[in-house]
């Protein structure tokens, strides 16, 4: 498949009555204030300064003219063009075949993504389709999500290239807007390039851009950055004194926010990286300074804009907390294992070690996996661990990167966009200069810093954040949205999940071309400084390789899952063998199915895969036994009941099938992962309870079962065989009204259903109306041509009507459609004898038995129609071997009875005692 590339860039809009200055919206006529204070001379050090200086008074008022007329003609600042370009490049791998991505219970399975399903019921269901208030829920609600799986299903079915289409364009949107947030704080030069090309280019993202699923970290991120660019505007726009426009940004943050959590839950994070750039980066304040800031009346603005954005996340958190019904999430051991560890220490060591690891895959994402569940990271048991090393190393360069931040205080050397401006008298005066930053002269002319002796406010003139605010904000970026997945406030249902780092991995690009400008401006030698450029260039290579590796794994998912068995060997090949059975690698699956067991014995899941392949090659015996550990393993495990039903039957085994039917059938759904799939398998159980109680003659204990299945039947149940199997029971009870209902249900559930047109069309025959009834049976046989099934009806039709040649006809060819199915070959055979078709009869009989050596109908039947064509001594044969299975059969032996006599007159030697 060609490679599909969407857009070159994401180039905002302006609006024409105002100019941008990287984030702030600036009015022309404050613009033109600006410019005239400048020429009269009124305005000093406005960033205009360090570069005229030295010019001349006119040259100075003509270039800043010019460069005015030039920023009002502008739009957001350009994002640097081979960013979304990259992005485009590492995602596009992504299309060239279908993914395994279409996580089953999430698309395939989910019914709020199909059309007859009210969209409504997004809004109450999790992101699975249960409801949210059940207690098996996984309380992930994400509706936004759910509904642009929706519109994808709406458009294209489940055609796996729409969803990756639309996950590739969300990623690129994202990678625009973090490298146009970068820019603000960067400078549009090298170092917001690298910061772009290191978050499109970063592996990590693999799994959040080619999965299916990692929709929604993709989307919560879009509106994440949103929510925060609308919050930087709104900061810009009320320190200039235009609070209504900017209170209309901070109403477009709370929206933002909201919609960021409702594409996931980390996204109401945004609010307070929010407020942390609001006071670390935009008003530059050290940690010690804080409360001092905050006890003058003149900084009562940032204090409400503080206040209300932490009120808006409690709003939030509550209304989030009241929708799922005010209870937390259950999740399996196998899910989370360290969730479920009794000893204390363990759990805390774990967790604490957690987050190193996390950072140590997106510094070094050498290994990665689609599932790091199970024993994939070995729990943390003793302080002897060596990884203990790796937890202290992480947090003591977290806390060190912390003070720098917070309590270090700039020196009067200060770095803008890899230059050295020195500071003098209250004026920068800069050093050199490779690149123009006129562009971001303005956004920060405005902010304020505490003196910190008196308290009082200070404006800054400086172009660009400081190192000090931007390490603290790059910090908070990487950390705070990680907060909900460390496991330390509440349990999640995973230890490690790459796609979780989507949004904390920004704070990570910024913090390395944070340090890397640093280094850059702290080295003199240009050879230093040329292997600073060199290491960063290598730095997005190296991430570019990765990644493109990477994509090859999502090409498939047998590749996909063959990556993961270094890592989680249980869950890997587990998931590769389901792969192999349905490419029909029987024996390969089967060996992928026990190489899981190996590692971990007790998955109820891989011991129900393996019986259910056993089952499908005619193994009962071993099938019946892993259901049967699967079930000791698991308990609730309602499909292993069903298919332990369904074995038992084929074995004759009535009486033990009805009671595992009826034990499956008690079994509640709640606490259940999937309680869709449940009921599905209860609601089966009950159908084969039925089915079997119908086959012995009980049709009363047959509708009761019946009915008590369509109670319990959900809503992805297909119900057309339900009824129809309840019209029959209505039928042998002789209700013909009751049995015309059903019949019309099961048609209306499925029009296409061939088992309801063929018993409608008996019932119509039944009752006389027998234009009708044919009709029902050339439309059955309309539906599919090849099925012998269908021809075998209608002969019987025929042969009720006397038309016997059409009978013999259509017989003939039910028997060679299905030639290995015993009751249509055994049926043809019987229409052909009354057709008086005797040879052709004896070729089906013979087939018939053949089928079934050992069923004593079938050889009575042969010998029947051998006796009839003269063939008496196969006949006798026949009627002993009958005889053997089933003695006390007086029509074989009155048949044998009258063959013995005849084979007597003509001489013949019998075998009568």
């Amino acid at each position: 498949m060609k490679k599909v590339y969407l857009r070159e860039g994401n180039h905002d809009i302006q609006p024409r009555n105002s100019i941008c200055s990287h984030g702030r919206l600036v009015d022309r006529r404050l613009l033109l204030a600006t410019v005239q204070a400048y020429i009269h001379e009124e305005v000093e050090d406005v960033c205009f300064t360090a570069r005229y200086q030295r010019l001349g008074a006119v040259r100075r008022r003509q270039k800043a003219w010019a460069q005015c007329v030039s920023m009002a003609s502008r739009a957001y600042p350009a994002l640097p063009p081979p960013v979304p370009c990259t992005t485009l490049c590492f995602s596009s791998d992504i299309f060239r075949v279908p993914k395994p991505s279409l996580r089953d219970r999430a698309i395939k399975t989910n019914q709020d993504l199909l059309p007859e399903t009210p969209w409504i019921n997004i809004f109450y269901d999790d992101f699975w389709g249960t409801l949210l208030t059940h207690s098996g829920s996984h309380k992930s609600y994400r509706p936004l999500c759910t509904l642009s799986f929706r519109l994808n299903h709406a458009l294209g079915g489940l055609d796996p290239w729409g969803y990756h289409l639309v996950n590739v364009v969300l990623h690129c949107a994202t990678t625009a807007l973090f490298s146009s947030l970068s820019s603000l704080l960067l400078g549009s030069g090298c170092w917001s390039l690298l910061a772009g090309l290191l978050f499109a280019a970063h592996p990590i993202h693999t799994e959040a851009v080619a999965g299916i699923v990692g929709r929604a970290d993709v989307g919560a991120a879009l509106f994440f950055l949103l929510a925060l660019r609308c919050y930087i505007r709104h900061c810009s726009l009320r320190t200039c004194g235009a609070h209504g426009r900017s209170w209309t940004w901070f109403l477009g943050t709370l929206a933002c926010a909201s919609c960021s959590m409702l594409w996931k839950e980390q996204g109401v994070t945004v609010l307070a990286v929010a407020g942390m750039y609001d006071v670390f980066v935009f008003h530059r304040l050290k940690l010690q300074q804080v409360p001092m800031f905050f006890q003058k009346k003149k900084n009562l603005h940032l204090l409400l804009s503080v206040f209300l954005l932490g009120s808006w996340g409690i709003i939030l958190l509550a209304c989030r907390l009241y929708w799922m019904g005010n209870k937390p999430p259950n999740f399996s051991n196998s899910d989370n294992p360290a969730a479920d560890c009794p000893c204390i220490l363990t759990r805390m060591l774990t967790f604490f070690f957690l987050p190193a690891m996390n950072v140590w895959l997106l510094l070094c994402p050498d290994m990665l996996s689609f599932d790091w569940s199970m024993d994939a990271l070995p729990l943390l048991r003793s302080i002897a661990d060596w990884r203990n090393l790796h937890t202290v190393a992480f947090y003591t360069s977290l806390l060190a990167l912390a003070w720098f931040g917070l309590c270090h205080y700039p020196t009067k050397s200060k770095e803008t966009n890899g230059k050295a401006h020195h500071v003098a008298n209250g004026k920068s005066t800069n050093g050199h200069s490779c690149s123009s930053d006129y562009e971001h002269s303005t956004f920060y002319s405005n902010s304020v810093q505490m003196n910190g002796t008196n308290g009082t406010a200070k404006h800054y003139s400086s172009s660009l954040p400081t190192t000090e605010s931007l390490v603290v904000f790059s910090l908070g970026l990487l950390a705070i949205p990680f907060i909900p997945a460390t496991n330390l406030f509440f349990y999640v249902g995973f230890v490690v999940a790459e796609r979780v780092l989507y949004i904390p991995s920004m704070g990570f690009c910024l913090l390395i071309a944070v340090a890397m400008r640093a280094f850059y401006v702290r080295l003199r030698r240009k050879s230093s400084r040329t292997l600073v450029i060199g290491c960063s260039a290598a730095l997005v290579l190296l991430f570019g390789i990765k990644t493109v590796l990477r994509n090859r794994d999502w090409q498939n998912e047998e590749m996909l899952y063959k990556s993961g068995i270094s890592v989680n060997p249980a869950k890997a090949w587990g998931n590769l063998g389901n792969v192999l059975k349905n490419q029909g690698k029987v024996v390969e699956a089967e060996r992928a199915y026990r190489n899981a067991l190996y590692y971990r014995r007790n998955m109820a899941d891989m011991l129900y895969n393996l019986g259910l392949l056993l089952q499908e090659n005619n193994r009962f015996s071993e099938a019946l036994h892993y259901y049967k550990l699967a079930i000791g393993s698991r308990p609730t495990l309602a499909s292993a009941y069903l298919n332990t039903g369904i074995v038992l039957m084929n074995q004759g085994r009535l009486d033990e099938a009805k009671r595992t039917f009826v034990t499956c059938a008690d079994i509640p759904d709640e606490n259940l992962k999937d309680p869709h799939a449940h009921k599905s398998s209860v609601t089966s159980c009950l159908y084969n309870l039925g089915k079997l109680l119908h086959e012995q003659g009980h049709q009363e204990e047959a509708i009761s079962v019946y009915k008590e299945a369509i109670q319990k039947m959900p809503r992805q149940f297909a119900p057309q065989s339900l009824y129809n199997m309840m019209g029959e029971a209505y039928m042998r009870l002789n209700k013909l009204t009751e049995a015309e209902h059903w019949y019309k249900e099961s048609l209306r559930a499925k029009p296409d259903h061939i088992p309801a047109h063929l018993t409608y069309g008996k019932l119509l025959a039944m009752t006389g109306q027998k234009t009708e009834a044919e009709k029902f049976f050339l439309k059955a046989i309309e539906l599919d041509p090849t099925k012998g099934n269908c021809y075998m009806h209608y002969g019987q039709f025929l042969l009720e009507e006397s038309r016997l040649l059409e009978a013999a006809e259509m017989a003939e060819k039910a028997a060679q459609l299905d030639s290995e199915e015993f009751d249509v070959v055994f049926s043809a055979a019987h229409m052909l004898r009354q057709a008086s078709l005797n040879d052709a009869a004896e070729k089906y009989y013979r087939q018939a038995a053949n089928l079934r050596p050992n069923y004593p109908a079938a050889l009575m039947n042969l010998g029947a129609i051998l006796h009839l064509n003269g063939k008496l001594q196969e006949a006798e044969a026949n009627y002993l071997r009958a005889l053997q299975l089933k003695p006390d059969d007086t029509i074989t032996q009155s048949n044998l009875r009258k063959l013995w006599n005849i084979m007597e007159k003509q001489g013949l030697r019998t075998m009568a005692p």
